[in-house]
């Protein structure tokens, strides 16, 4: 311990809790400190720097929102980790060989977007906001939002995509150690996300309905910070979170100090109601929907609605960095949103997509799979070897993730699952269904006799 003060020392330009925030960055720029490395207890770098304790609290606290630094209790603190950028996220897409039909990305198929090109020729308004200071949400994308949003909530964001709102919430709302529950399985940049900010995840399994309450109730003496979900057209499962579900996890978690963080990825493609614990606990829920599924990847846009008490720090902490999400885009939304012909297409475009995951999933039933969930781009199939799966379609010329990376834990053994993109099949949804089926059950035989 006095070899890390002394490097602290060393380091130490000035008294302050920035000056010592700032040392230990030093320290472990220069590697002096490593992750996992533990730092001293706070009464004894006060005492060894000469520096009050609570000047020491708050370094230690500014290095902890920058997830710098971890603390767990009675285990002390320590240096964290280096971020690993995104390995489950890597893995997911990661293709061995070139491919012809690509379902493993989750993206919708661009030939169902409403087009942009009549909506941005009808944009005759100037594109360049007044001031610096206006508001960042315009009030007519705020009208078109609150028309169908699923209860009525205090206020109300526009970000840059629903990846950009979980980013902010984790950063200004969570701190390392934290213990956050997350659907299990899950979606892989998220877990990769909440990782690097250095919080416990725990991993809550699904069934037709949406969350394991029973797992919910036994995690709640731990003191989670938060609960993530999906609540409809959940990515990888496509299972949509049913009111009696959503009813009785607003019980459980009401009166606890707990946020409740809603990714509404499906958005406005999900043929399930839109649904959200606000209804019954609005203080204690964000909840986001994207557009980029519905009306187009590039558009990076989604709103983000809660508390003012819960938004506040968000709000603030996008202030002082993007500001606000560009309000030329926010036009264009409105405007998709409120164009007859766009509903229409989205609409259209909605059912096509159940359509086409009904075929593959009745197909997929005729050979003994059965797979979860109704709504969304993807099916979450059951597999008896998951890496021979993945390598028998893909010499076939189809892409598929594995399952692992959608896992919070490490599975063990060659059973498995892998997630398929059925809202990009546009054809032949038999004779995929069917390659896919025996990928799925001969997996291992192929496996072990090659």
């Amino acid at each position: 311990m006095r070899a890390v003060i002394s490097s602290l020392e060393e380091r130490l330009d000035a008294p302050t809790a920035k000056g010592l925030a700032q040392a230990v960055s030093r320290a472990i720029r220069d590697e002096a400190l490593r992750p996992g490395d533990h730092l001293p207890p706070i009464r004894r770098v006060a005492a060894e720097l000469m520096m009050s304790p609570t000047t020491v609290s708050a370094a230690w606290q500014l290095l902890a929102r920058s997830g710098t630094i971890r603390s767990d209790g009675r285990r002390g603190t320590t240096v964290a980790p280096t971020a690993r950028g995104g390995e489950r996220y890597t893995r997911a897409l990661r293709h061995e060989s070139p491919v012809s039909l690509d379902l493993s990305t989750g993206i919708p198929d661009s030939t169902l977007l409403p087009p942009l090109v009549p909506v941005l020729a009808g944009l005759t308004e100037p594109a360049t906001p007044s001031s610096y200071l206006d508001d960042p949400v315009l009030d007519q994308l705020r009208a078109q939002l609150a028309e169908d949003w699923p209860y009525a909530a205090e206020e109300l964001l526009v970000v840059d995509g629903a990846m950009d709102a979980l980013d902010l919430i984790s950063r200004v709302l969570l701190r390392p150690g934290d213990l956050v529950l997350v659907e299990n399985p899950g979606f892989p940049p998220l877990l990769d996300l909440l990782e690097d900010r250095g919080v416990d995840v725990v991993g809550v399994p699904l069934d037709e309905t949406g969350l394991d309450l029973d797992r919910v109730e036994a995690l709640l003496p731990g003191r989670p910070a938060a609960v993530v979900l999906q609540p409809r057209g959940q990515n990888p499962t496509g299972v949509s979170m049913s009111p009696t579900r959503a009813r009785r996890l607003a019980r459980l978690l009401r009166g606890h100090d707990c946020i409740v963080v809603e990714d509404d990825s499906s958005g406005p493609i999900s043929t399930s109601a839109p649904i959200s614990l606000g209804a019954w606990i609005p203080d204690q829920v964000l909840h986001i929907r994207s557009f980029s599924k519905s009306h187009g990847p590039d558009l990076r846009i989604a709103a983000l609605s809660g508390p003012a008490a819960l938004l506040a720090p968000v709000r603030h902490a996008r202030a002082i960095g993007q500001g606000w999400t560009s309000r030329l885009l926010q036009r264009v939304l409105a405007a998709l949103l409120r164009d007859g012909d766009c509903v229409r297409h989205t609409a259209s475009a909605r059912a096509e997509y159940a359509r086409r995951r009904a075929l593959v999933v009745d197909r997929l039933a005729t050979h003994g799979i059965e797979v979860p969930g109704t709504d969304g781009l993807n099916v979450w199939v059951p597999v008896r070897d998951e890496a021979a799966a993945v390598l028998r379609l893909a010499s076939q010329g189809i892409a598929v993730t594995p399952g692992s990376p959608f896992s919070v834990e490490h599975p063990s053994g060659p059973s498995g699952h892998v997630r398929v993109t059925t809202g990009l099949i546009r054809e032949n949804h038999t004779e995929v269904a069917d390659l896919i089926a025996d990928a799925a059950t001969t997996g291992a035989w192929t496996a072990q006799h090659r």
